[in-house]
């Protein structure tokens, strides 16, 4: 019998988006802060999330390919309800129990994330007909990169809304008033509702046959060992991958600072949450370009063009122009939507089905990996500069990560040149 398949494209648009777009992110780091917790245990419950994801990144990859795709996306939605109570049940200025509630938190958080990369794309590329395959893919991911894009402009203004309680009294008769700690508990109620939608979604899901079906743990291991090989052997993968984790790691690692450098250009903090709301407006026309230059170019010509993109909008964002540095914001913002939809073409065009899941949380450990080291060494920079006068070391910093930028990306796009010519001859 003949599976039924064309209802999983809607769904994985569907669980990408409430997945994903999250209306507690435009005040994630207050949020923790209001609770209770200082800076430096912020600082801490971040570090669990990145090792967690960084532990079971690629395990839950391999285990999608062998137990089924549906089963780590169940797995990863019943993770996101967990870790919305524990927000909510989380007593302010709780003390032990606020930390570690916290802590439960950021494991489930960081599960949860490890679970869905790759499992849910996985499940959607092997659910459209094998005809034109590739090319009814860019069709579906630039597709759910505009819809995700809403719901980040929806999260991002429904967030801000929801957590400050002035402007939610402002509406609401005054018997209904509520207090500061009752209104930073909405934006989590929200995704606490998103991720029991999750759930249903996921559950809905049509699993796709794929070979590793009822195998076990031991094949998962070997999974592992023989993916990572097979990533890092093949030409084209290991060029996506090198080039891409180079362009990625510089254009994130400006994500997590974007509110320093908005004050350094003078930009009002009330516009923040706006410049965010801008970006994944801006991101929803992003894909349709992508897709379109995909299909013209070479993947390396398309690296070259984002490395190139990705150069301009570093060099622009040195001067600091008051106010005016937000438009190479959001040039540089833009080409990680564009990265995204480069690499993921590539390696779901390169992988087979029953790795499918496996190569691409390769691909999701070597990013974050590549994230985090960067993102140590920019720290350092940083540090290296006096801040006298204000925001001097953040213009130091920024300045000197471009020759770094331009030799290693310069180096790897002759690698790859040389790489794909040598398979092209052999």
């Amino acid at each position: 019998m003949t599976q039924d398949l064309s209802r999983n494209t809607n769904r994985f648009i569907a669980f990408s988006v409430f997945f994903t777009a999250r209306a507690y992110y435009p005040v994630l780091a207050i949020l923790f802060l209001d609770l209770g917790l200082t800076l430096d245990q912020f600082v801490f419950l971040n570090l669990i999330w990145a090792l967690t994801i960084f532990l079971f990144e690629v395990p839950s990859g391999a285990l999608a390919d062998t137990f089924g795709r549906k089963r780590l996306l169940v797995a990863a939605s019943v993770l996101m309800v967990i870790e919305m109570l524990c927000l909510l049940l989380a007593p302010t200025n709780g003390g032990a129990l606020l930390l570690a509630l916290c802590v439960i938190n950021r494991i489930c958080s960081g599960l949860s994330e490890a679970c869905a990369s790759g499992a849910d794309e996985a499940l959607a590329y092997d659910s459209l007909p094998q005809e034109n395959r590739a090319s009814a893919w860019d069709k579906l991911l630039a597709q759910v990169m505009r819809w995700r894009s809403a719901g980040f402009v929806v999260a991002m203004i429904i967030g801000g809304v929801l957590y400050d309680a002035d402007t939610i009294n402002a509406i609401l008769p005054d018997s209904f008033h509520m207090s500061d700690e009752t209104a930073h508990r909405l934006p989590v109620a929200l995704v606490l509702i998103q991720a029991l939608v999750c759930v249903v979604i996921s559950l809905r899901m049509q699993e796709p046959e794929h070979s590793n079906a009822g195998s076990t743990v031991a094949h998962a291991v070997k999974l592992v060992v023989s993916t990572a090989r097979w990533v890092f052997t093949t030409p084209v993968t290991l060029v996506v991958i090198l080039i891409g984790v180079a362009l990625d790691s510089i254009v994130r690692n400006f994500a997590t600072i974007t509110s320093s450098y908005y004050r350094l250009i003078e930009l009002p903090a009330w516009t923040y949450g706006f410049l965010g709301a801008a970006m994944g407006l801006f991101g929803w026309f992003v894909p349709g370009i992508a897709k379109r230059l995909n299909a013209r170019f070479s993947m390396l010509t398309n690296l070259a063009l984002i490395a190139v993109m990705t150069l301009i909008s570093l060099a622009a964002l040195v001067p600091a122009w008051p106010i005016y540095g937000a438009i190479p914001t959001l040039l540089l913002m833009s080409m990680i939507g564009f990265l995204t939809f480069t690499v993921s073409r590539v390696l779901h065009e390169q992988a087979d089905s029953s790795r499918r899941a496996t190569v691409l949380s390769v691909k999701g450990l070597v990013f974050n990996l590549g994230y985090g080291l960067f993102s140590l060494g920019f720290s350092a920079l940083l540090a290296s500069f006096p801040d006298s006068p204000e925001g001097a070391s953040l213009r130091n910093a920024l300045l000197w990560q471009i020759p770094f930028f331009i030799a290693v990306t310069t180096a790897l796009l002759c690698l790859a040149f040389f790489k794909l010519r040598a398979r092209a001859n052999g």
